[in-house]
């Protein structure tokens, strides 16, 4: 693992047991002693899930020509947002197809915070940092001064309230609020990758390990990176280099809700405008299988003996079964008998509806 980045938090996860592999230029933690089906158990069934996120990326943009930048540069319309706010949205280049999806948080008129895909860190600040050129704001790359931490579960909130200075229960769901953590100003929102009601805390690397050992003390677990895959697969979250990339537009991801059209020009607006008229090349479909087996990444799927697509994610979820998210033939998306190939054997699925298993967010 030569080469890699460290997140301030590597040595608790080697003192806990963690497996360390590579991610994203990162060594993290893929479980703990435990194992990944108890990790995740202890998620869904009411427990206060410790995740070590930070190889995520943050960008702050500040400057009075900040909203008309976020506008140009992402999909969703930036200027629906009231401060405390945080919005699901995401860059494209001008083929319409995606460069990566990010969150928009509203600190001011003239200051947004961005979080961006850890693999996609260096690509998205070099296409933010040219584009910015052209308004008068500033972007600057804090990623490397920043660690992040999900607490996912039922009892997030409280194994969360001791630490800081604010009541989280007035932190709505996609809402946010600049807090002292641990005494500390951090940021701390009610939003995640899990289905389960939870916090994404922002702190100084300087307070990481303090931060991250008091949430153990009051409860929480930590959880790893096979645990928050088998989560957010169970919720149809898409990831990018899986349900989204350079290869799809927000028509094929089934984004368009995040892809607002009518709010003036954006980067990619035409082409998928485009690919919109003309309807998509491929669809994006949930699955179940009803014979057994467990779907993976890039296994076939056909549609009446035909091979249609493949899997993008996959799992064999606790809760549902074999389920995956798949791309397919546009005429294959709504019928058709379906089937997946595993191990030269054709498993018989069925369509289904997101999320495979019931969320339990707070909206």
């Amino acid at each position: 693992m030569t080469g890699l980045q460290k997140t301030p938090l590597y040595d608790e996860h080697v003192a806990l047991g963690g497996k360390m592999v590579p991610f994203a230029g990162f060594e993290m933690p893929v479980q703990y002693k435990n194992g990944a089906l108890k990790e995740y158990t202890f998620v869904r069934e009411g427990g206060a899930g410790l995740f070590d996120i930070t190889h995520m990326g943050q960008v702050r943009v500040t400057g009075a020509g900040a909203l008309a930048f976020l506008q140009y540069v992402t999909t969703n319309d930036v200027s629906n947002l009231i401060e405390g706010q945080v919005q699901y949205s995401a860059l494209l280049n001008e083929a319409g197809t995606f460069i990566d999806d990010i969150t928009t948080y509203k600190i001011s008129d003239t200051e947004y915070y961005l979080c961006i895909n850890a693999a996609n860190r260096h690509k998205d600040v070099a296409h933010l940092q040219a584009h910015a050129e052209r308004f008068d704001a500033c972007t600057v790359d804090e990623s490397d001064d920043t660690t992040l931490l999900a607490l996912q579960g039922a009892a997030a909130q409280a194994a969360l309230q001791p630490l800081v200075d604010t009541d989280l229960e007035s932190i709505g769901y996609y809402k946010f609020a600049r807090v002292n953590v641990h005494g500390t100003p951090g940021i701390v929102s009610r939003t995640g990758y899990t289905g389960e009601d939870g916090f994404e805390i922002y702190i100084p690397n300087s307070i990481a390990v303090d931060v991250w050992t008091q949430l153990l003390a009051g409860g929480a677990e930590p959880i790893g990176l096979a645990a928050r895959d088998m989560l957010r697969t169970e919720m149809g979250y898409a990831l990018y280099g899986h349900e989204i990339s350079d290869a799809v537009t927000p028509v094929e991801a089934k984004l368009m809700w995040i892809t607002k059209l009518d709010k003036g020009d954006f980067i990619g607006k035409q082409a998928v405008a485009d690919r919109k008229a003309a309807g998509p090349q491929k669809r994006l479909i949930a699955l179940k299988l009803t014979g057994r087996g467990i779907p993976r990444e890039h296994y076939a799927v056909f549609v009446d003996g035909e091979k249609s697509g493949e899997i993008t994610s996959g799992m064999h979820s606790p809760m549902a079964g074999g389920v995956a998210l798949a791309y397919v033939k546009p005429e294959h998306a709504e019928s058709g008998e379906l089937s997946v190939e595993i191990r030269g054997k054709q498993v018989a699925a069925e369509r289904t509806t997101l999320p495979f298993v019931r969320s339990n967010v707070r909206r």
